[in-house]
């Protein structure tokens, strides 16, 4: 099994809120990053998505903080899509200390979104596939 994907990411001190640790929302920014990376490794990039009028969705997003992130921690957030035959696709990551320690687990649901229509494209994983250079880093 390949190992998963993940970029790293040190926290910013402006990303803090009064109690010293990191905002709430800008753990999602650290997961939609994550996910932009990826589908960079696999050579999809947003100019491309554009031109051929599609965009991933966010249709769901759940996060579970399990410990606090302070200015200067430096961490890792991994990204892995889970591929079924819909619609839509699963999406897991993990926002991890370099110690180890695991601060936030993210879980989503996405899409990929006609944006001419304005509906998901059915069989999301042919259609990345099919628009990826290097499907490996998306687990196809």
């Amino acid at each position: 099994m390949a190992e998963p994907f993940f970029v790293p990411v040190t926290v910013r001190g402006y990303e803090t809120d009064v109690q010293g640790h990191l905002n709430q929302s800008v753990y999602l920014q650290y997961a939609e990053h994550a996910r932009w990376s990826m589908l960079r490794a696999a050579g999809i990039t947003q100019a491309e998505l554009m031109a051929r009028k599609v965009g991933p969705v966010a249709l769901e997003t759940t996060i579970r903080y399990l410990r606090e992130l302070r200015a200067g921690d430096e961490v890792e957030v991994t990204c892995a899509f889970l591929w079924g035959e819909g619609k839509s696709f699963r999406i897991e990551q993990t926002i991890r200390k370099t110690d180890g320690t695991v601060a936030a687990e993210i879980t989503a649901v996405g899409g990929l979104m006609d944006l001419t229509e304005r509906r998901l494209l059915p069989g999301a994983r042919d259609a990345f596939k099919s628009l990826a250079t290097d499907p490996g880093p998306l687990g196809l």
